[in-house]
């Protein structure tokens, strides 16, 4: 990063292709012709329809979609945005921003204002084009199909709806490589599987810079799932958007050709720096998906040749990290390809359970499960088919699933997903498998329960075996040919007899005909038979690395070898003693001195463990005396051990230290082993040594045994009792904790995804109001200045004939001040001799006919004094105008009398 079911599926999310269409309402000069008639949906076609398209698109087929998402705080954002998209930029940008469905939305007047390129607000059936700025209506959702806009009745009630995600998933798969997502500010997190679905598709993703978001839940909700290519402020990502555009490989075709040599050789240095960096080989990758996912950083980073990105990969340790992520393209969803999911819950599961024993354990794998969704997916569907069986004795299922990426691996043992799940999750799974948790929903414990995760590597680590079905979709597509022609084999040796494999919709077994038979050749699953003739199989360990490739060491070497000299330099205080250094389990990491006297080999496998290589009398001690020493992490010395050696008995003292310091260090600790300093075993007499009979020895050493065993199982009872009273006195606690938050959780669940949902609208509504009050106070200003450099004297009154507003020039003729407003007509002084001004007015608001008359002041001056109702723009009468214009100069008789004029 740049610092950078029930079963009904909603939606789907197939690839498309865009077709360019006229931009209304002022068409670009760029804009091609419209689509045909047959690409826009029948009326009664099915929602999730509106986002299953065709083939991915390419740069001849359409131009990039920017997608803009946006919350509370978002009109802000949006200024500053668009404040800085140039008047040409071949792209289409559309605006989808949580608004309240009650009311008419004024955003695009709003952001009109500030843009260069026209803002409409979209309506069903309109075509997109280029240069334009398109704004969702309130209360619908957005749909994107052949270059067809398609408004949609919400699914999901106010207050969880996820209009931005929904978009943005139809975004991905209409336009692929040429779509671009952007989360600005706003609360929640909706967006944030928009933009998964986006970069799955290589598209672009940007996000505003959280501390310059007046809300950051969303923008920060998309960083931390590790979907933002480009974080930077809004007034920024105009440009990062246009740079990504313009760059040599941006947008480019996933079909190009064949890759160059000095290409070849640059991703030859790229994977050996990823070796080095993350202990990963991706050698066994396909040579196009490791070239289009390295030009993709390449862009982002705006590098115009693969080796300068070398050089960045090597300077950047964060940038390997990020290329690692982007090389597993870890995406998933809940029950994702539908049409699979239908068939393994109708058939394949159901024929798998009818085959097992009532009290069968069964065991599925599923390799590069990403941050879970599927595995928890692949649960939820046995428990559903477990429904159908009769009551009684079942089966159960362990579910083991595995990823190279650690940090998905970590999140899907959290098992917290965001509230953008509920377009995978039908609301009837949503309340039987999940519960509400801050932001979102997280997987309950009967689901859990059923799966382990672990950091696997199918390429090289070994395979889990016995298994009664095997979920590897969408993994062999990323792997080279030869990988895949030894993994089906490694697949079928997993399997139990029957056992069921699942691949995806792209993937097949290619020349394995007859190690499986198909079950649904759509959707890829086949069943397990045994061939006539069992070929060789190759395992992970054989695979190997394409010739000339860098190896890594092994990680216990490794670990061995930095640990080595630490070790010795400690052992330097203890000169003569035998020592062992270990981990936290007992695995050897080190030795000093001789041991034999201590430790041995067991028969059978090497086994480097202490636990399994001490001697007798030595073994059961050892173990008690480790486990606490680490727990305590305090050195302790178990004093005149009585050991069988290889020469007979003997008593030692063995001394345990964990390591706090040096860092390298910690998580260890040193076993040293010397002669006891007292021997209650050997009896002595002057000038000579006596040892006692072999029957005594034994007495002894058993008795010293006992003791041991004794004292220990004395401590440990003690502690025992001791932390199970502290634990049934904070059970107690918790219980009654526990009863009280679960009825004021009941309470405010009910109500709380509703009020964000108000809470955002009531943000975008005041934002919205905010603007207008700024257009009025503007408007207030020019109509004040207009008024104070006006000749022209005007008198403003309500319908009680009281002062509202005046003008300056008024004051030299009625003798007015501030304070004066609200005053009535007839209590102010006038130098004017007309009496009848009060009486004229009163007629005018009467009869609504203005009157006109001229006057004379007291100081011979002449003004034209003319009466007129003041009328509000719905045309309601709300009190009078009364205009004196000087008319002295062209005045040198008597004025000759005026009559009242017509109705205006």
């Amino acid at each position: 990063m740049k610092r950078t079911s029930a079963r009904s599926p909603k939606r789907t999310t197939q690839n498309g292709r865009g077709a360019e269409a006229e931009a209304p309402p002022k068409p670009s000069a760029r804009a091609a012709p419209k689509p045909s008639a047959r690409a826009a949906p029948k009326p009664n076609e099915p929602r999730a329809a509106l986002e299953a398209t065709g083939d991915q698109p390419t740069p001849e087929d359409g131009f990039p979609v920017v997608g803009i998402g946006a919350s509370a705080g978002g009109l802000e954002a949006l200024v500053h945005f668009l404040k800085n998209v140039p008047a040409k930029t071949g792209m289409a940008f559309v605006v989808v921003q949580h608004l309240d469905p009650t009311r008419k939305g004024m955003l695009v007047e709003l952001l009109q204002r500030d843009s260069l390129i026209p803002v409409v607000q979209i309506a069903d059936g309109m075509p997109i084009g280029i240069d334009h700025v398109y704004v969702l209506p309130p209360n619908t959702d957005l749909a994107i199909r052949r270059g067809i806009f398609h408004l949609l009745e919400p699914a999901a009630p106010r207050g969880l709806r996820l209009p931005i995600d929904f978009f943005f998933r139809s975004l991905a798969a209409e336009r692929g490589e040429q779509s671009v997502g952007v989360i600005l500010s706003g609360m929640g997190s909706d967006g944030t599987l928009g933009l998964r679905a986006i970069r799955e598709r290589a598209g672009a993703t940007f996000v505003q810079e959280p501390t310059d978001a007046k809300f950051d839940g969303m923008p920060r909700s998309a960083i931390d799932a590790g979907f933002a290519d480009v974080v930077a402020l809004a007034s920024e990502l105009p440009a990062h958007i246009a740079a990504f555009r313009k760059h040599p490989h941006g947008w480019s075709r996933t079909d190009a050709g064949p890759v160059d040599a000095a290409s070849a050789s640059a991703l030859e240095k790229i994977i050996a720096v990823l070796l080095e960096q993350t202990g990963q080989d991706f050698s066994r990758y396909k040579v196009s998906t490791l070239h289009r996912r390295v030009q993709r950083r390449m862009t982002l980073h705006q590098l115009d040749s693969m080796l300068r990105y070398v050089h960045y990969l090597r300077e950047n340790p964060r940038e390997s990290d990020l290329l690692f992520k982007e090389l597993l393209i870890g995406v998933t969803s809940f029950f994702r390809d539908p049409a699979a999911w239908t068939y393994l819950e109708d058939v394949a599961i159901p024929s798998l359970l009818a085959a097992r024993p009532r009290t069968a354990v069964l065991r599925a794998w599923v390799p590069a499960c990403s941050t879970g969704e599927e595995a928890y997916s692949l649960a939820m569907a046995f428990v559903e088919a477990l429904e159908a069986l009769p009551l009684g004795a079942r089966p159960t299922l362990h579910i083991f699933a595995t990823d190279l990426d650690r940090d998905a691996i970590d999140k899907a043992r959290l098992a917290s997903y965001p509230e953008g799940i509920v377009a995978d999750v039908s609301e009837e799974r949503l309340q039987r498998f999940f519960v509400e948790s801050p932001g979102g929903y997280r997987v309950n414990r009967q689901i859990r329960d059923m799966v382990v995760f672990a950091v696997q590597n199918v390429v090289q680590d070994a395979p889990f075996t016995k298994l009664d079905l095997l979920s590897c979709r969408n993994l062999l597509i990323y792997l080279a040919p030869e990988v895949q022609q030894k993994l089906i084999p490694l697949f079928h040796y997993c399997l139990r007899p029957d056992g069921i494999l699942a691949l995806g919709t792209a993937e097949s077994i290619g020349s394995f005909g007859n190690l499986f038979t198909l079950l649904d050749r759509t959707n890829r699953i086949y069943r397990k038979v045994e061939p006539a003739v069992t070929g060789r199989i190759d395992f992970p360990s054989s695979f190997g690395r394409a010739p000339g490739r860098p190896t890594a060491p092994s990680e216990r070497e490794s670990q061995v070898q930095d640990l080595q000299p630490l070790a010795e330099a400690h052992l330097l205080r203890r000169a003569g003693h035998s020592a062992v250094l270990v981990g936290p389990k007992g695995d050897v990491l080190f030795t000093s001195g001789k041991t034999d006297s201590y430790l041995e080999l067991p028969a059978g496998k090497p086994n480097w463990n202490i636990f399994a290589m001490a001697r007798d009398g030595l073994r059961q001690p050892l173990g008690l005396a480790v486990q606490r020493a680490f727990r305590s992490k305090a050195a302790l010395v178990i004093a005149d051990v009585a050991v069988s050696g290889p020469d007979g008995a003997h008593v030692c003292d063995v001394s345990i230290e964990p390591f706090v310091a040096p860092s390298r260090l910690q998580g260890t600790a040193m076993i040293v082993f010397s002669a006891a300093s007292s021997r209650s075993s050997v009896a002595s007499t002057p000038g000579k040594a006596a040892r006692p009979s072999g029957h005594a020895s034994k007495v002894l050493l058993l008795e010293a045994e006992l003791q041991r065993a004794l004292g220990e199982l004395r401590v440990t009872s003690e502690e025992f009792r001791s932390t199970q009273e502290e634990l049934r006195s904070a059970n107690e606690e918790l219980q009654s904790t526990n009863e009280e938050l679960q009825s004021t959780n009941e309470e405010l669940t009910t109500s709380k995804e509703e009020m964000q949902s108000m809470n955002e609208e009531l943000q975008s509504l005041n934002h919205e109001l905010q603007a207008k009050v700024d257009d009025l106070s503007n408007t207030s200003d020019d109509l004040k200045n207009l008024l104070d450099s006006t000749q022209i004297a005007v008198l403003f009154l309500d319908r009680g004939l009281r002062v509202r507003r005046f003008t300056p020039s008024v004051t030299s003729i009625i003798k007015l001040i501030p304070t004066d407003v609200g005053r009535p007509l007839a209590d102010l002084a006038s130098e004017l001799e007309y009496v009848g001004m009060y009486t004229d007015a009163h007629e005018v608001l009467r009869t609504l006919l203005f009157t006109e008359r001229t006057v004379t002041s007291r100081d011979r001056r002449w003004f034209r004094v003319r009466i007129m109702p003041y009328r509000t723009c719905d045309d309601r009468i709300d009190g009078l105008v009364i205009t004196f214009t000087n008319v002295t100069p062209a005045s040198d008789i008597e004025p000759p009398p005026s009559e009242p004029g017509a109705s205006n």
